[in-house]
């Protein structure tokens, strides 16, 4: 019921989403209550631009992005883990060739550490996120690209029951079993990186963090954005996961509201 029901409450409450919504609610009630409905549209229209035009959407993704280092660490690596979310199903099913959205760094990261470590176990995570399911997992997709990144099939490992980031720990725990004193890559994207480690920790999965899929620049940036769609994006992605964590975190299923790094998992 968890993942239905949060895919359903976001539905509505993205903020680009919301905001238009109130606008429209508001100028359908001005013919009958003026104020009211000049007050909800306004507030729509606002938030808007200020949300699209405005730093909040960097500065918020900033944050997430910042707290977990890039992996610079030497020595053996037991396995490598990536997370899906990139993946594209739906045009992969129409166009027959894998397709993938602006987080396919988490696709070149795989083979990347395919080659830097030949004796690791490389392993994707996830199967279709999709309130209504989809005619593709996100692991058949990844399974086509997998020739031109440059990796041999036969060394990937897939689970495909996943649909969400606590059901990505659960299932990659129970699938690989971990044993104590083995290091584990954990590869998504930077600013799904607390959240992502949180889930994995909760479920007993201690992970190295690789993030990659960067959205910001290591410092803070105030400059506006050049169009309204660029900066709502930003916003409606890193409220998503702010939201996500603070929900992760009241029902158990991350171990910290806001995840950080631990001296003894940083290489």
């Amino acid at each position: 019921m968890f993942f239905y029901a949060s895919k359903i409450a976001w539905m509505v409450a993205v903020p680009s989403t919301f905001l238009t919504l109130l606008a429209l609610v508001g100028l359908m009630l001005m013919p009958w209550f003026r104020r009211l409905g000049l007050t909800l549209a306004a507030l729509g229209a606002i938030g808007i631009a200020v949300a699209g035009l405005g730093p909040l959407g960097r500065v918020l993704m900033h944050e997430l992005e910042q707290r977990f280092p890039q992996y610079e660490g030497e020595g053996p690596v037991t396995g490598v883990i990536v997370l899906g979310g990139a993946e594209l199903t739906e045009i992969t099913a129409s166009r027959g060739q894998p397709s993938f959205n602006e987080s396919a760094e988490r696709e070149f990261a795989l083979a990347d550490l395919s080659r830097r470590y030949p004796q690791a176990r490389l392993v994707f995570v996830g199967g279709s996120g999709q309130i209504l399911g989809s005619t593709m997992q996100e692991a058949a997709v990844v399974r086509r690209a997998l020739g031109q990144l440059g990796v041999d099939p036969a060394r990937v490992t897939f689970e495909t029951r996943s649909r969400n980031t606590a059901e990505n720990a659960r299932n990659a725990r129970e699938l690989l079993e971990p044993q104590p004193g083995e290091r584990w890559l954990l590869v998504t994207s930077a600013f799904h990186m607390p959240r992502a480690v949180g889930c994995f920790r909760a479920a007993g999965f201690p992970v190295i963090a690789y993030p990659v899929d960067f959205r910001t620049t290591d410092r803070l940036s105030f400059g506006l954005f050049s169009s309204v769609s660029e900066g709502l994006d930003f916003v409606d992605r890193s409220v998503r996961e702010w939201v996500g964590l603070a929900v992760y975190y009241w029902t158990g299923r991350t171990d910290a509201w806001f995840p950080a790094p631990r001296p003894e998992s940083q290489p």
